[in-house]
């Protein structure tokens, strides 16, 4: 991850709430008096509760201003036709002398991160299903694209061997780069970009008694390779799930399948990265991250 604004480590470095409340003020008075609570978690953005229906989100990397604008375009168009809630923004604070960034007023999502939470109702097959399968449309010309997510495979290869490093004493590693190896030896996706979502994974969704009940962090929201989405199947739902998933998806083809277990490993090793730093204490790491990113590598591996 990049460096935080003002050259401080993600992680370390936390906006207070006064700030938050004298920008409500300054842009958004009506907003003002609303009550604020702070909210764990978050890595490109600090999110705050605002009232009981909104929250409050402020850039604290260097890439998240371009992140949360994305957010801010595109969200509200497709929010309408997703049948999950969103944190759709329903206000942009514009940079200013109090802040020089983008910052947001957005729909509150109710649930736990499934990286403290996990999804354990394989009924959430059928809900992921539904929720990727109304984003999944043909995206306009003018849709951001996204140099990490909706592309093909063979372009991420050498991050992924970062990744393979860090579990080389891990008795699925072998089976793993199989994996991976045929996700990228793949046909390639031929139709029109999609929509997507770019960025599933534990921490950007929530769970509410096991199930799947909200995606948030549309950040990364980019047209491409649907398989990017369909890795889902293994990050986030339980083990066994996955075929009863694309049961319900439907509309996809093996290669696709193939590349999106591909997809699967690439974000089970980075989870396992961020986890182990997290263990370790060291800058930027998200220790829940490990045992998602771990279980991920299990239920990819143990696909029929």
């Amino acid at each position: 991850m990049s460096a935080a604004i003002g050259g401080l480590v993600m992680g370390e470095f936390r906006f207070e709430q006064g700030l938050v409340r004298a920008l409500l003020r300054d842009q958004h008075p009506d907003l003002a008096d609303l009550e604020l609570r702070d909210v764990d978690g978050g890595w490109d953005n600090q999110q705050w509760r605002l009232g009981e229906e909104l929250a409050v989100r402020l850039p604290r990397t260097e890439r998240a201003p371009a992140l949360l604008r994305i957010e801010q375009r595109w969200l509200p168009v497709l929010a309408g036709r997703l049948p999950l809630p969103t944190p759709t923004p329903v206000r942009v604070g514009e940079p200013s002398g109090l802040f020089e960034h983008t910052w947001t007023v957005a729909r509150w999502v109710e649930g736990e991160p499934a990286d403290h939470a996990p999804v354990t109702r394989v009924e959430a097959a059928e809900v992921l299903a539904g929720f990727l399968g109304a984003l999944h449309v043909q995206a306009p010309a003018d849709a951001p694209a996204n140099p990490m997510r909706g592309i093909p495979l063979a372009g991420l290869s050498e991050g992924v061997e970062v990744g393979f490093e860090v579990i080389a004493d891990h008795a699925g590693t072998e089976g793993a780069r199989e994996v991976w190896e045929k996700a990228v030896a793949a046909p390639g996706w031929q139709g029109a970009p999609l929509w997507l979502h770019g960025d599933l994974h534990p921490a950007n969704v929530v769970v509410r008694d096991g199930m799947l009940t909200g995606v948030i962090d549309f950040g990364e929201m980019c047209a491409g390779d649907p398989a990017t989405d369909l890795s889902a199947a293994w990050i986030l739902l339980p083990a066994g799930a996955a075929s009863r998933f694309f049961d319900a998806y439907g509309r996809v083809d093996e290669a696709t399948v193939t590349r999106a277990r591909g997809w699967a490993v690439l974000r089970a090793l980075g989870l396992i990265g961020i986890g182990r730093n997290g263990r370790l204490g060291l800058p930027g790491g998200k220790p829940t991250w490990e045992p998602a990113g771990f279980a991920t590598l299990e239920r990819v591996l143990t696909t029929n």
